[in-house]
């Protein structure tokens, strides 16, 4: 199979619950090509959107955010909200590096890894309604399509955040009786400044095709949100290591969504000029 294939390929069995099979060479490919993520990402933005689309003209507002969120975490799995528990725990730890580290890998929850993931629940959860009624003022009829693009600009931001971090970022040393490195380390060996700019410059056009420039505000403060985590998870464990990346890419996601309902509630209010949100 053409290396380009299986990596494209490998990027839904590892991001996503799609049942296309995955193997240790694939996931070698899909690191070696890792700019493959927002490419990913956006072919899961266009389901989660087309989603959203559908499900605007038949659910109340508050039902369809709920909706929203589970076809977001049926169509990308729950491994990196696992991440955003593993990361709370570390966080929450007090004591020396090894301690939070301990913390970090330990495979029991924690109250800070319940407490982070419900905050992170809860945010997505306002994020999606902000969108949706700062939509309605915003755009009136046109709020299916707006709401189609927000969920996908945010899908694709959601991945290129996790590139994005470990691109700057580097790994936690390993523990000395591991022979081979963890898929955290992988990820981020794979991250070149190659494929880093190759697969932030494939979000940034698609993030801008519906709304031009505007689109790339919701795009830069996820990726901006990232480099916020790595600086934590560096302060916290001396390095990053794959459940920070998970947590940066359901981090990112609220990040772009946050900033797109802030975008429509200036919009409504003049700040913007009166800036119109309408598809290209």
């Amino acid at each position: 199979m053409n290396s380009y294939l299986l990596a494209f390929k490998s990027g839904f069995g590892f991001l996503s619950t799609i049942p296309v099979g995955i193997s240790m060479e694939g996931i070698d490919e899909l690191m070696k090509k890792i700019f493959f993520y927002p490419v990913v990402g956006a072919v899961l933005g266009l389901l989660i959107g087309a989603a959203a689309y559908i499900g605007q003209a038949i659910f109340p507002a508050s039902i369809l955010a709920a909706l929203i969120m589970a076809v977001i975490y049926y169509l990308t799995g729950f491994n990196h909200l696992d991440g955003v528990t593993d990361i709370g725990d570390g966080f929450m730890a007090h004591g020396s590096l090894e301690k939070k580290i301990k913390a970090l890998k330990d495979t029991t929850l924690g109250t800070g890894g319940v407490s982070f993931c419900i905050l992170l629940l809860l945010t997505l959860y306002g994020s999606i309604r902000a969108v949706l009624e700062e939509g309605t003022a915003a755009s009136g009829s046109d709020l299916p399509l707006l709401l189609f693009a927000a969920m996908f600009i945010a899908e694709v931001s959601a991945k290129q955040s996790m590139l994005t971090i470990a691109a700057f970022g580097k790994p936690i040393p390993p523990p000395k009786d591991q022979a081979y490195p963890g898929l955290g380390a992988m990820t981020i060996n794979g991250a070149t400044r190659k494929n880093f700019l190759i697969g932030f410059t494939f979000g940034a056009v698609v993030c801008s095709l519906p709304f031009g420039f505007i689109g790339l505000l919701p795009y830069l403060a996820a990726c901006i949100s990232s480099l916020v985590l790595l600086n934590r998870s560096y302060a916290h464990f001396g390095g990053l290591n794959g459940d920070g990346i998970g947590t940066a890419n359901e981090i990112g996601r609220v990040a772009a969504l946050i900033t797109i309902a802030i975008i429509l509630k200036l919009t409504i209010n003049g700040n913007l000029g009166g800036m119109e949100w309408t598809l290209l």
